[in-house]
């Protein structure tokens, strides 16, 4: 036990709002990491800031958002009618100050405690708010939460509406990065949740007739829907169904335009609703999983006052749809039972092509259920014998949990015992786990689910996901691919890409699958070390160190001692996200590099193919290992 420590008067602190959110960021805007996962907090600043340009819009001001966004900088303007002049700084510098407690103005807000933006304000290197109001205006500039310039009011002649300007700090938000396609999502998310609202993202429009229709649409290809997509819209309810060919069950749902990643009681009453009204229809008793297999589908709802499980509201808590409603798993059972029911009379076509689905569904369980429970039992002795997996502490399904630390639970997939040896010495036994593959995996392309439970690394693997009812009960909220740079761990990639893209689509979709980034080279001399991750790097730290510095080329991951490891996979870890656009179709994308092979296919290996003598073509050092003679794609 401590001694000498005094606990007295001096002991209390008290921080003022800016010292709060700076010393505890997560609080306020969930994990920070560097913008490679979509929930990252650079996005979610962007979200707070746009939260309230979508509010001043489902008020009846504004129908149009300008958004700009560069390396390090954002900028917003709506059109709303713009904070009032004379509180201009208070509501981006003054906890529980803000227009949405007077619910008069804000009926069905996304945020009430009026939190976000001072957040944004107080995390930022720079962050500037201008206020436009019946031909005035009001500018304010602050650095880190610091107000450093405060305008008097002046003449404008500029439409009603706010501006902000913010860039990320980059002590709280170390080597961040937008990516294109997460801040795409999000705002397009905004347009179908908001028909009719235009939003202008760096040069391109934003825009949606059809809510989530459109949603789903863009979600789910043509020749991959097993019928049309089903749209029923009510008083504070919108959804859009349908089922396609792939596995899993994927889900997008949202309360007062936010989009809870991690769903809730309207996403948990939607999935029940769902299995409850089918069965009523077809007036059978079917399995709750063959019913939603492959189902694709959109919830969104408006409630009052919505309690959410934390700041970053990415999760609905217990919930009603107002003071006097009733709760929401009622109205949302209600709703689908009366509609879903009527459409499904109305449209006997999709009912019988959902039916359909349904049974193959059901043919598919049944077929895999004798083997299922040989290979869960194997699983299990696997578990207890065998050190395939070494398990962190932390997971990402505990409801009891750091949420900070759940968020950066992770679970490296490595082929060999060097490579996996490494990895698990210099971990972080809290949040960081590791599989080790045995050989290279099975190509599973075209195969049934019926493989997963056959191929005993495909089965031990979803155990330790435990994925094999649905991404629910995910344990880790990053799947880590960490394989060779070389020929043989490029082809592990693929193999392992393929399986997760074949069996549980939902689960990339989801943004759970990335690749480690390891550096190819180590650059040093007596003084110092620079690990390069890419050529140009390499020239840099020649350049700096001298001709004389000794160069490594790491041919694998077993290569890399477990000390230098810590660096890798610590704070600085570097990850590369795996993200579908729009245009990709699963099956089109396995086909062309998982199937037979084919001239285009073969045309692309030949364009792409980097020999390592290219790679270090010009070594000034003269250094270059024997390591360098080897091939690498």
């Amino acid at each position: 036990m401590a001694e000498n420590v005094q606990y007295t008067e001096d002991s209390i602190k008290s921080l003022d709002w800016r010292e709060h959110i700076r010393l505890r960021p997560g609080m306020y805007i969930g994990k920070l990491g560097d913008g490679s996962a979509q929930d990252d907090g650079i996005y979610v600043l962007v979200k707070e800031i746009l939260d309230n340009s979508i509010d001043e819009h489902m008020m009846g001001h504004g129908r149009t958002i300008d958004i700009k966004i560069s390396e390090h900088k954002v900028e917003v303007r709506d059109y709303g009618r713009g904070i009032p002049l004379g509180k201009v700084i208070d509501c981006v510098s003054k906890i529980n100050t803000g227009g949405k407690y007077d619910s008069g103005a804000f009926q069905k807000s996304v945020g009430l405690n009026g939190v976000g933006t001072k957040a944004v304000n107080a995390l930022s290197d720079y962050f500037k708010v201008q206020s436009y109001r019946d031909g005035e205006t009001k500018v304010a500039e602050f650095e880190k939460g610091v107000l450093v310039k405060d305008q008097p009011i002046s003449k404008s002649s500029d439409r009603n509406g706010t501006k902000i300007i913010f860039s990320p700090d980059a002590s709280v938000f170390k080597n961040y990065h937008f990516i294109p396609e997460y801040l795409e999502n999000q705002i397009w998310n905004y347009a179908f949740l908001n028909a009719g609202l235009t939003i202008n993202f760096n040069g391109k429009k934003y825009f949606s007739e059809k809510g989530l229709y459109d949603l789903l649409q863009r979600k789910v290809d043509e020749e991959s829907s097993r019928y049309p997509i089903i749209h029923l819209k009510g008083n504070d309810i919108e959804v859009a169904i349908t089922h396609s060919n792939q596995y899993g069950e994927e889900y997008y749902s949202f309360v007062n335009g936010q989009f809870t990643t991690q769903g809730g009681t309207h996403l948990a009453a939607f999935r029940e609703a769902i299995v409850k009204t089918i069965r009523e229809f077809y007036k059978k008793d079917y399995d709750a999983s063959d019913i939603r297999q492959s189902v694709v589908a959109a919830i969104a709802v408006r409630v009052q006052e919505p309690v959410f499980e934390s700041q970053t509201k990415t999760k609905l808590g217990s919930q009603t749809t107002g003071p006097d409603g009733p709760t929401l798993r009622t109205f949302v059972n209600d709703f689908l039972k009366t509609e879903l029911d009527n459409y499904l009379h109305k449209n006997p076509a999709t009912a019988d092509a959902l039916l359909k689905r349904i049974l193959q569904s059901e043919r598919e369980r049944k077929e895999i259920s004798g083997i299922k429970k040989l290979a869960n039992e194997r699983a299990k002795k696997a578990n207890l014998h065998n050190k395939k997996l070494r398990d962190c502490r932390v997971h990402y399904d505990d409801p009891k949990s750091d949420e900070e630390k759940k968020n950066n639970t992770m679970l490296f997939i490595t082929e060999g015992d060097s490579a996996s040896g490494s990895i698990t010495k210099s971990r972080d036994v809290q949040t960081q786990a590791v599989f080790s593959l045995r050989g290279k995996p099975l190509n599973c392309f075209g195969m049934t689910k019926k493989v997963v439970y056959e191929n005993e690394e495909f089965n031990l693997l979803q155990h330790a996901l435990n994925i094999e009812d649905g991404i629910d009960g995910l344990r880790y909220r990053k799947i880590v691919i960490a394989t060779d740079a070389d020929v043989d761990g490029m082809h592990i990639r693929l193999l392992i890409m393929t399986y997760f893209l074949q069996f549980f689509p939902d689960l990339v979709k989801n943004g759970h699958l990335y690749i480690l980034d390891t550096p190819l080279f180590r650059v040093r001399n007596k003084k110092e070390t620079i690990y390069c991750y890419t050529d140009e790097e390499r020239q840099r730290a020649i350049h700096k160190l001298g001709k004389t510095a000794e160069i490594t080329r790491f041919k694998g991951l077993g290569e890399i001692s477990p000390n230098e490891f810590g660096t890798f996979i610590g704070e600085d870890i570097r990850l590369e996200p795996i993200i579908l656009n729009k245009e990709t179709k699963i099956a089109d994308l396995l086909g062309f590099y998982m199937g037979k092979n084919t001239p285009d296919r073969q045309t692309f290996i030949i364009d792409n193919l980097k020999i390592e003598k290219d790679i270090v073509h010009d070594d000034p050092a003269g250094k270059g290992s024997d390591e360098e003679e080897d091939t690498a794609a």
